[in-house]
Formats: structure tokens, C-alpha cells, sequence
């Protein structure tokens, strides 16, 4: 029997820390009002009582210093733009002024914080004028001019603003060198034929000093007003502030907390790094895209198409700083109005991923220390034997020749190529690590990668034209560059002479920040304005070569300096267009350093993370995270990649895994095993009951994927975007969604037998019994034994789900049981995606079926609105339909009499349909 304790809606506490249109053009050519001009009482009264609290701060130091001008103590210390942002820098007086800004101390914050700047721009600060502003095809193009330098060396004194209204929700502002072409990232984004003729936002300007000011035409909510602050446009340093319409803000990726940011005086670093995930740091990825939710529901996006290393300032007024060191601006801000909308419009700039593989949606099994292919095979066959579901084994570093990329050792793996024509037997797969550094130590002629990719120049190279050396796994190495169309063939060509030995099916792109250990190079770093710039964003490390390679490294393109950051993305280009010329098939990668559009090439998983009970409730934050950025194939190491996991632990992240888009158990050498078979029989059945669980959902979960490959809809996803009106989901992320409709409520914390969680309002539908609990939107504390995880329907929903079996191939055959959840207005609605699962393009080629599901007045109704061949191999089975009020009398498929059951909880269920997947029907109980 299934509980629920209605609780108050104190939300859950967060991860517990423990170990560790045309538009108009301007109608004023004047002044718009910067944020701080307001009336004389308003500023009377900021004036009179930042006076009093400066004096008693000055009192209660012990002395009474020199009062800072007028001007100054007008600015609100939430609104205190950072004029001296430099770190392990103790900022003066005298270092201030001389900036042109004011200073004013204050007190020192709590540990690990960053408290309010004592040197910040004054109101007058100079900042450029908008001098010319002219009607273009598209939208405007200005120029903009800057009379007194600021205080970062190559000031651009003239800029070009464009203004392109491409969509009615979308628009596109870029400032650049008005006179010298600059680097901008290589990313293919949409061109727009012709303006907006009816847009959601309204754009004005002010001109001296030069603004920003971006409204939502429906409700007048001012999106961006970037006169906050001075916009500083030097060669290595460009930076522009905006006021926020809220303090809900998310995205600006990768980093490790909450999924909503704190704006607490919180700095947000992307520069891709190889850390395990921690608190603060700048992780494996850049994404300097954030989704902001306004006062009502409404959300808009703001994307920065800039590949420079960067950092992004929040304050409490609220207000953001974008700070980065090369490139330009180009901004895309996404009206919405929706957080669902906004996340589809970023994914047409930026691409919609790539439909996975069926098979890529099943369990994966990987450690890295199986020691030996004899070693791996055994726990595949502890699987099968206990009949645990499993899609692909794969193998980390262990299985190549001294860590070699492209080898395989000879005595530990020899029996690696039987292993893998068994997996494929068993219609299973089999996948592989890569690194992108390549050994350079091996007697010349004996290992082709290094010597052909050498032969023909495909390596980063030093300042002085020689490939960069740095270490890595297998001792010295080159590093790849893949930003030179060349080193794609080279790489093609690798995998081909592999596969002939070794016919794998995915690839798994790891360390490729990219990452080294060593700080630049065996030589370090040259001096000079890449590897020492002006201005370092707060890296890991204070250097941007800490554990990478040099700044300085030449690439095909560009300096690895404006290169970094897509390193990843560019060897998941490589990747994947070799899979797909090696294999002819839907290519299978996972990446572990991403930039926007990686979704079109490869998933992602979140990185090394810890069997701890923090790491496991943070992945949830991380992977609606990288739902946000386009990357819907993404998941952790479930139970932990190092130290030690318990059996609990385990279950509970197996629980929580068998619901991550890309589900792996991962492992690290030297540790106990943690697969499924490793476990006391208890626990061995409930890792195996919930797999099962997610296998008879893989339909579902398969047509999800089809929609955000189509349109760019989110697979998991966070509450607030299917209730963005209900204030209460906005912080929430201890629970998710797959799509509308399934919510996931896992145990996150040691020692229950219960869970607290969201219940948004509605009626809701226990997955597993079809009983009904009907929420006001409020916290539900629910039974959560150890066997056990709350999964609920959203009313109006239909599910097609499957017999589970212990592959995608041998579930795709069984018969579908669908499962409907009827609204208060006993309607509901779903649909379903089905191909053969992985042959190129089905979609686009038409060799798909799609199917809609129906319910209205009593009457369920499955319409074929596409068909192929591959659904006349499935049947449908059963129909399960939740919140029935009273029994029927009868129930007629197409119009024929048919046996049913109905229980208390109001469940009727109708088996043995036998309705061919491709073929209509329809089914009305009495």
C-alpha cells in the first residue's frame, strides 16, 4: 500500500556537504537614464545611509579614513560593479584610483566567499558613445567610439555594433573591431533573409554612455540593461555588465552546485580543465549560456558566442558580468516565453543533437583495472547470468599497449577481439577510451600514429614550429589537432586500422580539455601576451596552461589560446565522422569537454566523481544542467568513479542511474567492484528490478530522444519548465522529469525508508500500482524502502512502455503495454517514436513510424501517422488505464467485446490486445 505525508513546502536542503519584430529604432537620440538616476529623495536617502554605514564600518576598524566622494557612496553595494577583478591581488586605495574608480572598504566576507568589491566603477565612469546608428536589411549597424582609454594596454577605440532581428523571439547583438578583423569562434549558427516582423522584445539604446536596454514587449520586464556598468573593449580584455530581471539564473556551465546559481557575489569561470568535479572550480566544459526565469512564468536566454577563456561575475542587485580575453561579442538573447521555448530556440542557433542508438539507452558497465579481457568477459557473464540488463561493456586505458592509443595489449587483452564478437552475439556492444595525446617516445617506425601524424604536421606546435610535448598516460606526448580537416583523415584512418582488429561499436573521448600533466609543455611556456595575459580569469590553477597545454600552441585555425575551449568539440567532430564512415551507422560518443553544439556529435558524463553520497545528489543539477545546453545524452559514474562505495549507496545510485538519459556504472582501479553482481542478493535484485524498470520504459525514453534531436526539447528535465508559474519548482533539483510526464523522486541520503519531494499540482499516478495521489503543489514525504524508487505520472499522460528484456534488441520484440493516466477531464495524450534504432537519418529519410495515442470521452484511439516496416514487428499488448472513476460494464476493441480487469484503485487493464504497432485502433470502455 502506498503512503504519502503531506508536509509543509519547506523545500529539501540542498547537497549536503560531507567528505569532501522590426523593431523600433531608438526614439531618443539622448541619454537614457542610467539605473542609479532616480529622484532626489530616492538618492537623498541611499546617500544619507550609506554615509551612516560607512562611518560606523569606519568606526567600528578603529579609525575614520578620508570619505570617499559623493558619487560613490550613491552606489548601493549590491550594485557595485568589480573595477579590479584581478585575484591574488590585495586591491589599495592607491591601486584603485588610479583605475579611474572609487574605493571603499568593506567587510571582509565569510570563508570561500567573495564578498563585495572594494573597488568599483563610479556612476561617470567613461565608457563609450554610441556615435552613428543606421537602418541595415536585418536590423541596425552602429559605431560605437571610446574618447578616453580605459586601463587594459590596446584599448579599440572604435567599434561596430549589429543589431539583427533574426526571429520574433530571437536576437542577435555582436560589438567587434571597427577596423581589424578579430577571431571568432568557427561555429556554424543560422543566417538569417530577412528582419522579424513581429517581435516579442523591444531594443533601445543610450547613447553617451553607450547602453543596452532590452524589454519583453507583453509585460515590460527590462531583459538586459547594460549602462550598469562601463562596456571595456580591449584586445585582451572585454567585458559587458547587465542588470537582471530576477535572481533565477542558471546554466554557465561546466561547474559542480546547485542548478539554480547563487548570485551571492559568485564568479563563474569556463575554461575547460581536467579537475574532479568540485565546488568552485572550472570543470571539463565551457557554456556561456544562461536561461533566466522572470516574475510570472516567463524565461529568456542570453548565449555569448565566445570560445576565450572567461568569467562571469554575479552580484545580489542582480546583475551579471560577462569578462573574457579575446574574441568578440556576440550575443543571442532567447525570448521565449517559455523555459522549454528558450532551450529550443538556443538549440537552432547552436544545432539539435544527434539521435542516439537505441542501444546507447541501455545499462553500461565499465572500471577501469578489469586488469585483463578475461577478467572484463567475466563480469559479462555474471551478468547474463543473472540476467541483469546490460547494452555495452566497455574497457578504460588498461586494455592498450603502455597506454597507447590505437594498441592493444597482447598477453591481458589478447582475447579482446572473441570478447567482442561474443557482446555482438548477445546483441551487445562493446566501447573503447581514446585519449587525444598521442606517445611520442617509441623508437621511430614502430608506432604509425605518432610517425605518420608527425609525417604530415597534425600536432599542436610550440612557438617555434615543433609539436608541443607534454605527458599524459603514456609518458611524453603530442596532442592532436583537430582543427586541421587533415588530422580528421589521420584519425579516421587510426580507427580503421583498430577496428579491423577490434570491430567496436562507440568511443569514449576522455582527457581532452585537453589535459596534461604538466603545467604548458617539457619546456613550459614562452613569455608573452598568450601564456601571460593582461588579465587571467580566476583558472584553476591562477595560469591558463595549469594542467593543459600552452596558450601559445599553434593550431591549424587559430592560437590554442582562442582554441581551447573547443578542443573537445572538435575531436567529437572528428569522432563521430569517422564512426559514421567505419561503421555506417548512428555514431555512439561520449565526451568529457563539451562547448555549444557538442550534442550534435556525442553525449557526456559528468567527470570523475566520488562514491559519495554529495557527488550522487549533485549529478542531478549537473545533468539538467547539460539538458539546458543541448546535450541531452548525459549521466554520471553511478556509484562512484573513485574511493570506495557501499552497498546502500550503490542501490540507491543504481536507482537513481537507471534514470540518468546515459546510464554507466563506472569504476577506478584499486577499488572493490561495484557491478551489479558484485552485491548481496537483496541488493543485486533491486539494482536488477530497477534496469528492468528502465528497460520497459526504453520507448518512452527512445521518442524523447527523437523530439530533442527534432526540435530540441529537454529529455530530463527540471520541474519549473513544465511549471514555470509555480515559484516553488524553481529551486528545485533533487527531483527531475523525463519529459512531461514521468517524475523521479530518488533517495539521496543514507539510512531511510522514506523521501520527501515535490509534488506540483495535479493528480499523479504511482508508476508501479496506478494509484492516484492529488497534489495542491506541496512537499510529499513517501515510502522509500531500499527496493524501492517513487516514480509518478502526470495526469493526461500516456507512457508506451515495453516487456523488459536484458538488451534493447531482445526488448524491441517484446509486445507494448501502454500506459494511460487520465486527466480530472479524463483526457490524455502521448505518442511514440520507432525505427530500427540505428541506421542513419531515419527521420529525414522517412523510414520511421510514428504513432499518436488518444484518450477523450471514454475512448482510447492509437492513429499511424507515419508507418515503415519495422512496426509491423511489434505488437501492443496491453493497455493500462490509470484513473478509471467507476467499473465499465464492457470494454469494445474496435467494436468487438473484450475480457478486462479493474481494481479498487481504478485501474482497468485490457491484455492481450495483439493490435499490430502499424496499424490504428481504437478502444471505449462502458
Amino acid at each position: 500500500m502506498k503512503s504519502y505525508q503531506k508536509l509543509t513546502t519547506t523545500q529539501p536542503a540542498a547537497c549536503q556537504l560531507e567528505e569532501e519584430g522590426a523593431a523600433p529604432v531608438p526614439s531618443s537620440h539622448g541619454k537614457l537614464a542610467p539605473w542609479w538616476v532616480g529622484s532626489g529623495l530616492l538618492v537623498a536617502a541611499v546617500l544619507l545611509s550609506t554615509i551612516t554605514v560607512w562611518v560606523l564600518q569606519q568606526v567600528s576598524g578603529g579609525w575614520l579614513g578620508p570619505m570617499p566622494p559623493p558619487k560613490c557612496l550613491l552606489v548601493p553595494e549590491s550594485h557595485r560593479f568589480d573595477c579590479y577583478p584581478e585575484r591574488r591581488v590585495v586591491v589599495t586605495q592607491e591601486l584603485c584610483e588610479s583605475r579611474g574608480c572609487c574605493f571603499i572598504q568593506s567587510p571582509p566576507p565569510a570563508e570561500g566567499k567573495q564578498g563585495v568589491p572594494w573597488c568599483f566603477y563610479p556612476p561617470d565612469f567613461p565608457s563609450y558613445t554610441l556615435e552613428s546608428l543606421n537602418q541595415t536589411a536585418l536590423g541596425m549597424a552602429g559605431l560605437l567610439v571610446r574618447r578616453e582609454k580605459a586601463y587594459y594596454p590596446r584599448d579599440i577605440e572604435r567599434l561596430r555594433l549589429d543589431v539583427e532581428f533574426e526571429t520574433d523571439t530571437r536576437l542577435h547583438i555582436k560589438i567587434t573591431d571597427a577596423d581589424n578583423p578579430r577571431y571568432e569562434v568557427p561555429l556554424d549558427v543560422p543566417r538569417v533573409m530577412k528582419r522579424a516582423e513581429n517581435p516579442i522584445y523591444s531594443l533601445n539604446f543610450s547613447w553617451d554612455p553607450f547602453g543596452v536596454l532590452l524589454q519583453r514587449k507583453a509585460t515590460g520586464t527590462v531583459l538586459l540593461n547594460t549602462t550598469v556598468a562601463p562596456l571595456i573593449f580591449a584586445d585582451q580584455f572585454l567585458q559587458i555588465s547587465t542588470s537582471l530581471p530576477s535572481k533565477f539564473l542558471y546554466g554557465l556551465g561546466e561547474h559542480r552546485g546547485s542548478l539554480l546559481h547563487s548570485l551571492d557575489w559568485n564568479t563563474l569561470t569556463l575554461w575547460a580543465r581536467d579537475v574532479p568535479p568540485t565546488e568552485s572550480f572550472n570543470l571539463y566544459g565551457a557554456h556561456p549560456f544562461y536561461l533566466l526565469m522572470e516574475e510570472g512564468g516567463n524565461a529568456h536566454g542570453v548565449f555569448l558566442l565566445n570560445s576565450n577563456a572567461m568569467e562571469v561575475a554575479l552580484q545580489p542587485a542582480p546583475g551579471l558580468t560577462w569578462r573574457t580575453i579575446g574574441g568578440v561579442l556576440d550575443f543571442y538573447i532567447f525570448l521565449g516565453p517559455g523555459p522549454n521555448m528558450v532551450i529550443q530556440q538556443y538549440q537552432q542557433v547552436i544545432g539539435f543533437p544527434a539521435m542516439p542508438p537505441i542501444w546507447a539507452l541501455g545499462f553500461h558497465l565499465c572500471r577501469w583495472g578489469y586488469g585483463s579481457s578475461n577478467e572484463t568477459w567475466q563480469t559479462v557473464r555474471a551478468m547474463r547470468n543473472y540476467q541483469i540488463p546490460q547494452d555495452a561493456q566497455w574497457n578504460d586505458i588498461d586494455y592498450m599497449d603502455g597506454y597507447r592509443d590505437f594498441t592493444l595489449d597482447s598477453q591481458k587483452f589478447a582475447s579482446l577481439p572473441a570478447l567482442v564478437k561474443d557482446l555482438h552475439k548477445h546483441g551487445q556492444r562493446y566501447v573503447m577510451i581514446l585519449d587525444p595525446g598521442i606517445s611520442s617516445t617509441s623508437p621511430h617506425g614502430s608506432y604509425w600514429p605518432f610517425d605518420e601524424g608527425l609525417r604530415r604536421g597534425l600536432f599542436l606546435n610550440t612557438t617555434q614550429g615543433q609539436p608541443l610535448i607534454g605527458q599524459v598516460w603514456p609518458g611524453f606526448t603530442a596532442f592532436a589537432d583537430f582543427s586541421n580537416p587533415d588530422t580528421h583523415q589521420w584519425w579516421l584512418e587510426n580507427l580503421q586500422h583498430f577496428y579491423a582488429r577490434v570491430p567496436f561499436d562507440g568511443l569514449w573521448i576522455d582527457m581532452n580539455e585537453p589535459s596534461n600533466f604538466m603545467d604548458g609543455s617539457e619546456d613550459g611556456c614562452p613569455p608573452g601576451e598568450f601564456d601571460s595575459p593582461p588579465y587571467t580569469p580566476a583558472v584553476l590553477g591562477d595560469s591558463l596552461s595549469a594542467k593543459t597545454v600552452c596558450a601559445s600552441a599553434k593550431q591549424k585555425v587559430s592560437v590554442h589560446y582562442n582554441l581551447h575551449n573547443l578542443y573537445g568539440l572538435m575531436e567529437a567532430k572528428a569522432t563521430a565522422s569517422a564512426l559514421i564512415k567505419i561503421r555506417g551507422k548512428r555514431p555512439f560518443i561520449i565526451s568529457r569537454s563539451t562547448f555549444p553544439s557538442q550534442g550534435r556529435y556525442s553525449g557526456h558524463w559528468l567527470g570523475d566523481n566520488r562514491s559519495q553520497w554529495k557527488d550522487m545528489c549533485y549529478s542531478i543539477p549537473g545533468l539538467l544542467s547539460f539538458s539546458l545546453f543541448g546535450i541531452p545524452l548525459v549521466g554520471a559514474d553511478i556509484c562512484g568513479f573513485s574511493g570506495s562505495t557501499s552497498e546502500e549507496l550503490c542501490t540507491r545510485w543504481m536507482q537513481l542511474g537507471a534514470f540518468y538519459p546515459f546510464a554507466r556504472n563506472h569504476n577506478t582501479q584499486n577499488e572493490k567492484a561495484q557491478d551489479p553482481t558484485a552485491f548481496s542478493p537483496a541488493a543485486r535484485t533491486a539494482m536488477k528490478d530497477v534496469l528492468l524498470t528502465r528497460y520497459s520504459l526504453l520507448p518512452f525514453l527512445y521518442s524523447l530522444f527523437h523530439r530533442a534531436h527534432l526540435q530540441g526539447d529537454t529529455v530530463a528535465r527540471p520541474l519549473f519548465f513544465e511549471f514555470p508559474w509555480d515559484v516553488a519548482t524553481w529551486e528545485l533539483d533533487r527531483q527531475f522529469l523525463w519529459g512531461r510526464s514521468l517524475l523521479v523522486t530518488p533517495v539521496l541520503e543514507p539510512g531511510v525508508d522514506s523521501v520527501t519531494g515535490y509534488v506540483p499540482q495535479g493528480t499523479w499516478y504511482d508508476f508501479y500500482t496506478g494509484s492516484s495521489v492529488n497534489s495542491s503543489g506541496e512537499m510529499l514525504k513517501m515510502s522509500a524502502p531500499l527496493e524501492h524508487l517513487n516514480l509518478h505520472i502526470r495526469e493526461g499522460s500516456i507512457l508506451p512502455t515495453q516487456k523488459p528484456g536484458t538488451t534493447t534488441e531482445v526488448t524491441r520484440g517484446n509486445p507494448l503495454r501502454l500506459i494511460v493516466a487520465l486527466s480530472s477531464n479524463a483526457t490524455a495524450w502521448g505518442d511514440l517514436f520507432w525505427d530500427d534504432g540505428e541506421s542513419l537519418d531515419t527521420f529525414e529519410k522517412g523510414n520511421y513510424s510514428y504513432v499518436m495515442f488518444n484518450v477523450t470521452q471514454n475512448i482510447f484511439t492509437s492513429t499511424v501517422l507515419h508507418a515503415s516496416t519495422e512496426a509491423t514487428k511489434v505488437t501492443i499488448g496491453t493497455l493500462s488505464i490509470f484513473g478509471v472513476q467507476k467499473p465499465p460494464s464492457k470494454v469494445l476493441l474496435n467494436g468487438q467485446e473484450k475480457p478486462f480487469s479493474y481494481l479498487d484503485n481504478q485501474v482497468l487493464t485490457v491484455s492481450d490486445l495483439g493490435m499490430s504497432l502499424s496499424q490504428g485502433f481504437s478502444l471505449r470502455w462502458l
